[in-house]
């Protein structure tokens, strides 16, 4: 369990990065796409470092919300085995979209198919073999999203978008508080649309028998996911 999920900030912050670079893509003033995928960067970056609070007091804050204290002990440990996640998604989200915008979504699929094999090889070694439980799974997690960050920022940068990716340019610290407006209604409107269920997760930790009953909605929330990717996955590829 965790404090409302801040990825999805992270998410909504870098949507505005598709609209931008669209726009970018269209007038044909490609570079400009790499300059905004460096601002993005760069504010979610400091998204990131504003909102690690969260992760790094999340026993205490459940506990101060009623969670039983085996609950929010364990949440406490995995949240600061999350962090590294955290800081991948700042990579990652600005990454697809830079890329989905020049029509290169396979790119970002064969870097989540290498992630996904990656994931089930490490997940077997640290949860199967080393017995690292729950803070096995995190780091499982983290490692194979910066496997997939790797393939993505690898080739971004080293040749495969020519026109788009011209180095690291000194614009990218330009017009940052206006990419951060823009960002943050688009992240404001994805956390109203993300937080209620995981708002559900915390509240069915107050319940007699709360372990049951968060594993119990945790799992149905986990599914409801996987269905909703089906959907989303082609929302992702009209966008």
């Amino acid at each position: 369990m965790r404090i409302p999920n801040i990825n999805a900030v992270q998410l909504g912050m870098a949507s505005a990065l598709e609209t931008l670079c669209g726009q970018a893509f269209g007038a044909k003033k490609y570079h400009m796409l790499g300059v905004y995928m460096q601002r993005s960067w760069i504010v979610l970056f400091f998204c990131c470092i504003l909102s690690l609070p969260t992760y790094l007091f999340t026993t205490p804050v459940l506990k101060l919300l009623g969670q039983p204290d085996d609950i929010a002990e364990l949440s406490g440990v995995v949240s600061v085995w999350v962090i590294p996640l955290h800081f991948a998604f700042c990579l990652s989200f600005p990454l697809q979209r830079f890329l989905q915008c020049q029509l290169k979504s396979h790119v970002p699929a064969f870097g989540a198919g290498v992630g996904l094999v990656v994931h089930f090889l490490v997940c077997w070694l640290f949860v199967d073999g080393l017995k690292l439980g729950a803070v096995g799974t995190m780091a499982t997690v983290s490692i194979s999203w910066w496997v997939n960050i790797l393939i993505l920022l690898a080739y971004s940068v080293c040749g495969g978008c020519p026109l788009t990716w011209t180095g690291f340019s000194s614009e990218a610290f330009t017009g940052l508080w206006e990419f951060v407006k823009l960002s943050a209604s688009s992240g404001v409107m994805l956390c109203l649309e993300n937080w209620y269920y995981r708002i559900l997760i915390i509240m069915t930790g107050t319940l007699q028998n709360a372990r049951i009953a968060v594993d119990s909605l945790s799992i149905c929330m986990t599914i409801n996911g996987w269905e909703n990717m089906i959907p989303l996955a082609f929302f992702a590829a009209t966008g």
